[in-house]
């Protein structure tokens, strides 16, 4: 099976060993993997500020990068579901609505082309300790990946999984928000970092990194003993 990798931002950034994590992940489950040099981000922070148009160029490239591919898949559940919203942004230009569908069409989360096209739940990962995840609101409530993460997890040799205190409320970061209205977002990130110190977890998992840099930055500054993690680490891992 032939997957090409949208890696995001955020993962080239800040986060390269979530990325090199899904690799290997992805290459013991047999498939054969390709990076489009071309990619680069994919419009959202400008079309969620509301420069629409100022985003289309950036979307133009990314769906000409990965014109051809059989599968594209992401550490992100928010990238992820920007390329799934392409087909709405092109609907009134012919040339280029076929196009943003077919980008959609074949664009995975990483967990969800694991469970859902794969149908591999257990990747053989190994992590001593108790855990817990939080569940992004673009990966949950807009791309529709709730179950994905928790199965994987809970196949994982030797982590306990513990539920999250109002694990829907949003961890406060939000792409520009978190700029935009920092005293409020500050106060959501601290509920967050809070409700995960509550359950007395060795681990936070997430599977999106904007959540993860807020939180685990959060977490730092204030002294929080947590340790934040992508899925794809946790996946990788053979402790």
């Amino acid at each position: 099976m032939k997957v090409s990798l949208f890696i995001t931002c955020l993962v080239d950034m800040f986060y390269a060993d979530a990325g090199k994590d899904m690799v290997e992940v992805l290459e013991r489950q047999g498939c054969e993997l390709s990076f489009p040099k071309g990619q680069v981000c994919c419009g959202q922070p400008a079309y969620n500020s509301g420069y629409v148009e100022n985003s289309k160029s950036a979307m133009k490239n990314m769906i000409k990068t990965f014109d051809g591919a059989e599968f594209v898949v992401t550490p992100s559940g928010s990238c992820a579901t920007m390329f799934k919203m392409y087909p709405e942004v092109f609907k009134d230009d012919p040339q280029w609505r076929t196009k943003a569908q077919e980008l959609a069409d074949k664009t995975y989360e990483f967990t969800e082309f694991l469970v859902d096209v794969l149908k591999v739940e257990n990747v053989g990962a190994k992590l001593s300790g108790k855990a817990t995840y939080h569940p992004s609101c673009h990966m949950t409530r807009l791309l529709g990946v709730k179950e994905a993460p928790k199965k994987l997890l809970e196949q994982v040799e030797g982590l306990e999984m513990v539920p999250l205190p109002n694990a829907h409320n949003c961890c406060g970061f939000g792409g520009t928000f978190s700029v935009k209205m920092g005293d409020i977002s500050e106060q959501m990130v601290d509920e967050k970092v809070n409700s995960a110190i509550e359950t007395e977890a060795d681990y936070l998992i997430g599977a999106d990194c904007g959540c993860l840099m807020n939180i685990g930055g959060r977490a730092e500054r204030t002294g929080k003993p947590i340790r934040v993690m992508h899925i794809a680490q946790v996946l990788n891992s053979h402790e």
